[in-house]
């Protein structure tokens, strides 16, 4: 092993030695220290991306979070970042203005524009309804301005006045005015789209007053439900077991069930790719699907969505127990006149009613009609009373009143049911939320099958929901018994299908269906954002931050890598210089070695 001296000029030379390390394991060394360092950066950039993949969607719900809370809260008029929106939903029974909001667009163009209702300074939304309906116009349409004037007023003292020049309104008018002569329907419009921005200065014109069509109106509302469940967002991959499109990055959207007293609605996306149908059925499947792209550029292709809608009319759950009762009635009279017999004319000999509890008496009349019910409570028997009600056809591809359905992927598909659903389910069963066939069908059947007097007593206790009242107890068998056979008979949906939720609300409020118009009416706006800042600095969106602070964490580990190899060469190619010095400079230090030894034996003279 080589040795380093070390010599001093001392009254004796002393010297000693270190051992020096092989040339050839310093190498080694180096070379393992050059390996291990990059490893480690390896390891910590992997745990840096574990921890930022767990924490992005944990991130991501908490926003979603805050995001729903903030919804709660009145809304700062001051804030001069704010734009809003008015739409007006003209019923049949009144008309309601809803005034919306939004901050400017984030920048990511497969965002929408992030509407919410207007909040008040006690945090109350921001609506005002009006009876009658605006159809009570028809005969005098040069007085409809009149009539929506005091909505128009309402809204215009909520909404700060300097943004009232760049406020939209949209006027849409439903059932109550298709239910007119176009003659009337135009008079009517052409009214407020003349007397309205003389008076207002809300931005205004003839394409934001109309009359929607039923179609309309549902996809409207699916995009409503869609929007506030954040199913339209595109970046969060960690949701990616809901998507329609994994390649698109697409989250899967909902479908909806709406069953009001009068009419039922279904909604739902379907797939792109049509598929082989007869001609009679392909021109049936034109008319019920609905083709739109709610991105803000028709050139982008990834809001682009289809979806089948259609409303039954008669198929609500009031009007389905009408339309029983006239079928029992007619039924049951006829009979009578065949075989003698006087079944239901007296309530000494009812009608036994499977469809109504246990001992409950109830009559119908129509016109000088009368027939007497009482209540038999077998859930299974009404069932089957109702099923020619659905007015189904033996064609495979129809539901309900021999009307083509468009197929639904039940192993890839999730539903919300409003409305008759979530009574059916809750105000009585006490079972809303997720829904369970084989669980729902024992409830309603247990139900039916009490008592009316027990039934009384546990309304009376206050057993059941604040909403039931008395005419939910006497129908909730017939409605339950409804529903199912609707879902399950009419929309072929399985017994045991896991995906349905019936609702009221959604996070907490209830969603309108202008809530969807004003999303699709306003779809362009981002781009003008977009555009301006592409002339200037575009606001930073939040997922776009995160995502560059990982390609941060890049960049610094292979700056820092670099860095290292850049020492680690700089201190190799020192020591190779010190090892050449070295090695030129040892015969010299011999020689002087030599030079100095013989020197200690010489004395000095005096």
């Amino acid at each position: 092993m080589a040795r380093i001296s070390f010599s001093y000029l001392c009254p004796a030379s002393w010297y000693f030695t270190v051992p020096t390390v092989s040339p050839f394991l310093r190498q080694r060394v180096a070379f393992l220290g050059l390996f291990f360092i990059p490893c480690v950066l390896l390891l910590l950039l992997i745990m840096d991306l574990r921890h930022w993949a767990t924490s992005l969607p944990r991130d991501r719900q908490y926003e979603r979070y805050l995001a729903r809370v903030g919804d709660l809260e009145a809304t700062n008029t001051e804030d001069p970042n704010l734009n809003y929106g008015l739409v007006v939903d003209c019923g049949s029974s009144g008309s309601r203005i809803f005034v919306y909001f939004w901050p400017r667009h984030n920048g990511n163009p497969h965002d929408l524009l992030d509407i919410k209702q207007m909040r008040d300074r006690n945090s109350q939304p921001v609506v005002k309804k009006i009876k009658p309906g605006i159809s009570a116009m028809a005969d005098t349409p040069e007085h409809a301005s009149d009539y929506l004037r005091p909505l128009l007023s309402f809204a215009a003292a909520h909404v700060p006045v300097k943004k009232h020049r760049e406020t939209p309104l949209y006027i849409l008018c439903t059932a109550g005015m298709r239910l007119l002569p176009e003659r009337q329907q135009l008079a009517i419009l052409a009214d407020l789209v003349k007397d309205l921005p003389l008076e207002f200065d809300f931005l205004f014109s003839q394409s934001q007053a109309e009359v929607i069509s039923g179609k309309q109106e549902g996809v409207y509302a699916w995009i409503g439900i869609n929007f506030v469940l954040g199913r339209f967002d595109h970046e969060d991959e960690s949701d990616s077991d809901t998507s329609v499109d994994s390649a698109a990055g697409r989250r899967r959207t909902v479908g909806i069930l709406d069953m009001g007293g009068a009419s039922l609605q279904i909604a739902y996306e379907v797939p792109t790719s049509a598929s082989d149908l007869p001609p009679k059925q392909e021109e049936a499947a034109k008319i019920l699907l609905a083709e739109f792209n709610l991105g803000c550029d028709v050139q982008h292709t990834e809001h682009v969505y289809r979806v089948y809608v259609t409303t039954f009319l008669g198929f609500g759950g009031n009007f389905a127990r009408q339309r029983y009762e006239d079928l029992v009635l007619n039924e049951t009279l006829n009979k009578n006149r065949l075989l003698g017999q006087k079944t239901g004319l007296s309530p000494d000999n009812p009608f036994l009613d499977p469809c109504l509890p246990v001992g409950l008496t109830d009559m119908v009349k129509r016109n000088s009609q009368v027939l007497h019910f009482r209540g038999k409570g077998d859930w299974a028997s009404c069932r089957t009373m109702l099923s020619p009600l659905l007015a189904r056809s033996n064609t495979s591809q129809a539901s309900l009143n021999g009307i083509y359905q468009s197929p639904i992927d039940f192993n890839n598909s999730e539903f919300y049911g409003f409305s008759e659903f979530f009574y059916c389910t809750e105000d009585v069963l006490r079972i809303g939320g997720h829904y369970h066939g084989p669980t729902f069908a024992k409830a309603a059947q247990d139900y039916c099958g009490m008592a009316w007097p027990v039934l009384a007593q546990r309304f009376k206790n206050g057993l059941f929901s604040s909403h039931a009242d008395e005419h939910r107890l006497k129908y909730q068998c017939f409605k339950s018994a409804w529903m199912y056979e609707v879902l399950h008979e009419g929309f072929h949906f399985p017994y045991d299908y896991p995906n349905l939720q019936t609702a009221q609300l959604v996070y907490d409020r209830e969603v309108q269906w202008t809530l969807g118009a004003i999303l699709y009416k306003t779809r362009f706006l981002p781009l003008r954002d977009l555009r301006q800042g592409q002339g200037g600095v575009r606001p930073a969106h939040g997922s776009w931050l995160r995502l560059s602070f990982v390609y941060n964490h890049y960049l610094f580990f292979a700056c820092t890598l670099v860095v290292l190899l850049a020492i680690v060469l700089y201190l190799l190619r020192i020591h190779r210089i010190h090892r050449r010095q070295t090695r030129a400079s040892a015969p010299l230090d011999l020689l002087w070695i030599e030079q100095v030894v013989p020197m200690i034996g010489v004395q000095v003279g005096p």
